[in-house]
């Protein structure tokens, strides 16, 4: 992808509507393939894409899957208890409000990294015209259990006229 070239959020979302596939371990010996295509609500108001995890493939130390945030939501303030999390944008942009009181505010591009610590409160809000979409990493095979959502700080209170990007 030299050149200055990114990928498409077409693209993507073609990777994302192929049908999904259960996962055959007796012709993959001891890997485990995962087709994309299965979508589900995560805790923290964002739509979540099957990928790795103790549910889906056996993972004993790992959860890797797509976070997607449409245009104009927001997801909840939360944090993952005990594990760390990597996060790589494909396409949009993403505000992540951050820390403590979530008092720290980060703009993330397609294109850029960003680590979140144990137990690290964030919020991420897309104010952008296109959907957010990023490949997250995290320690917590589990997927949701770890978990854990907070009240929104007074100092965001202007967030609450976004919607969750996922309403339960």
């Amino acid at each position: 992808m030299g050149n200055g070239q990114m990928l498409r959020v077409s693209k993507v979302e073609e990777w994302l509507h192929r049908a999904p596939t259960r996962p055959d371990m007796s012709t993959h010996g001891n890997c485990v393939i995962i087709r994309s295509g299965e979508n589900y609500e995560g805790k923290q108001g964002v739509s979540l894409t099957t990928g790795i995890s103790h549910q889906s493939a056996g993972a004993q130390r790992l959860c890797l899957h797509l976070v997607m945030i449409p245009p104009g939501t927001r997801g909840m303030p939360h944090f993952h208890a005990g594990h760390e999390s990597a996060i790589y944008t494909v396409s949009g942009e993403t505000e992540v409000w951050h820390g403590d009181g979530l008092v720290q505010r980060t703009m993330v591009r397609a294109g850029d990294f960003m680590y979140v610590p144990p137990g690290t409160p964030h919020l991420p809000v897309n104010r952008g015209r296109v959907m957010s979409v990023s490949v997250v990493a995290r320690t917590d095979p589990d997927e949701q259990e770890s978990v854990v959502i907070l009240e929104l700080p007074r100092h965001l209170s202007n967030l609450l006229s976004l919607p969750v990007a996922i309403q339960e």
